[in-house]
C-alpha cells in the first residue's frame, strides 16, 4: 500500500530527552518525502554521564515508546551514551532490541566511524562541546577504533553538566573551527548531536571533509533506505535549500 507519508522511508529517530537539534536538523536534511518519528530518551538521573549511560541502558523504554509502530530504519542520536557505555556493553544492548522488535538501530557513533570510512579519514581533528572527562572518552573510543586523533578543540560550556550543550549556536563553534590548524588532517569531526552544525557544513571553506554527528546518522540512515552517499556529509540532495529556507524569516 502506497503511504500518504512517508513514502521514501519512515526514519525512526531516539533524542535525548532536551535536546532541540536533533529534530530541527534532521527536518531540514530529509526529504520531504521521508516521514521523521521521534522518541525521547529519558533518565532521572543528576550527573549527566550517568544520565548518558541510562539513555543506552534505558533504550528500550524508548523503543517501546513506539508500540506498534515500525520504522523503516532507526538512529540513535546521542554520540555521548556510545563513549561512556563502550562497544561491547551497546552490542548486548542492540541486539537485545533487535531480537525483541525486529528493529535494527544505528548509532550516531558508528555512523560516524561509517562516513570516516566512506571519506578515507584516519588522522582526524575532534571539535566538541564536551566536559574535559567526556572529551576524553570520546577520544578514547576513536583511538580504540583505530584513528589518529591530531588534536581536540572544545565548544566551551558554561558547566559540566551537558545540558549546557542545548544553549549553544552554531556561532558558538564556528570561530574554535576557523582557528583550527588543518594540517595534518583527514578530516574533522564535530561530535555531538546537540550542537546545531548545518549552517557549518554550508559555509565550511576547506576541501577537507567535515563531518557532524547529526549530519553523518542522517546519511547513513538515507543510505540503508537506498540513497547514494556522499564523501562530503551530509550525502543528501536539497539539504542546503532546506537549511536557507529554514533561516529565512521570510519563508513563514
Amino acid at each position: 500500500m502506497m503511504r500518504d507519508y512517508g513514502s521514501a522511508g519512515r526514519i525512526g529517530i531516539a533524542t535525548p530527552q532536551a535536546n532541540p537539534a536533533v529534530e530541527a536538523e534532521f527536518g531540514i536534511m530529509l526529504p520531504r518525502r521521508c516521514s521523521l518519528h521521534v522518541t525521547r530518551l529519558q533518565s532521572p538521573a543528576t550527573d549527566p554521564a550517568d544520565r548518558l549511560v541510562d539513555y543506552l541502558e534505558r533504550l528500550d523504554r524508548a523503543v517501546a515508546a513506539f508500540d506498534s509502530f515500525r520504522p523503516d530504519v532507526f538512529g540513535f542520536a546521542c554520540t555521548g551514551s556510545t563513549y561512556l557505555v563502550g562497544p561491547a556493553r551497546e552490542a548486548e544492548i542492540l541486539a537485545r532490541i533487535s531480537e525483541t522488535t525486529g528493529i535494527t538501530i544505528d548509532t550516531a557513533a558508528a555512523a560516524i566511524a561509517w562516513a570516516l570510512e566512506l571519506v578515507g579519514a584516519r588522522r582526524i581533528a575532534i571539535v566538541s562541546p564536551y566536559p574535559a572527562a567526556l572529551a576524553h572518552a570520546a577520544r578514547l573510543h576513536w583511538e580504540a577504533a583505530g584513528l589518529t586523533i591530531v588534536r581536540t578543540a572544545q565548544v566551551r560550556i558554561v558547566s559540566d553538566d551537558t545540558r549546557g550543550i542545548y544553549d549553544l549556536n552554531s556561532a558558538d563553534a564556528a570561530p574554535v573551527l576557523a582557528s583550527l590548524d588543518m594540517s595534518g588532517l583527514d578530516a574533522v569531526l564535530v561530535s555531538g548531536t546537540g550542537l546545531p552544525t548545518l549552517k557549518l557544513l554550508a559555509r565550511w571553506p576547506h576541501r577537507l571533509p567535515l563531518l557532524s554527528a547529526n549530519a553523518c546518522l542522517a546519511a547513513r540512515l538515507m543510505a540503508r533506505l537506498g540513497a547514494e552517499p556522499a564523501a562530503q556529509m551530509p550525502g543528501i540532495a536539497g539539504w542546503r535549500e532546506r537549511l536557507a529556507e529554514a533561516l529565512d524569516p521570510a519563508a513563514d
